[in-house]
């Protein structure tokens, strides 16, 4: 990686905690102003943004994409689980990505290396 590109690259550590932050508050967001608000939606839309950033500037070297199976059946389509090689805190995921989103945020180059070692 070049030199300024490592500066302005983020930690794990940071991203994941500002993963989980976010999706916490989208999720008391949703529960007040229902899906659909500008607020929920704007929430909704930073987490993807930053689960984005996570893999593209630390996959997979220490962060992959694996469908979760059992978060899939819940709610009723594909998902994937950003997986953690160590853990973060007491997390071994960075939250959850709906694979349609995937697929509009990332190549199908990025979701092959993403999903490359699982």
């Amino acid at each position: 990686m070049d030199k300024i590109e490592h500066l302005f690259q983020t930690s794990v550590e940071q991203l994941v905690r500002e993963i989980v932050a976010v999706n916490h508050a989208w999720k008391a967001i949703r529960e007040l102003f229902g899906d659909d608000s500008p607020l929920s939606t704007s929430t909704r839309d930073l987490k993807t943004c930053l689960q984005v950033r996570l893999l593209r500037e630390h996959a997979p070297e220490q962060v992959y994409l694996v469908k979760d199976s059992v978060e899939s059946n819940q709610v009723g389509e594909e998902i994937y689980s950003l997986q953690l090689r160590e853990k973060v805190g007491d997390r071994l995921y960075a939250e959850h990505l709906p694979v349609r989103v995937a697929k509009e945020f990332l190549t199908e180059q990025e979701l092959r290396k993403f999903t490359k070692y699982q």
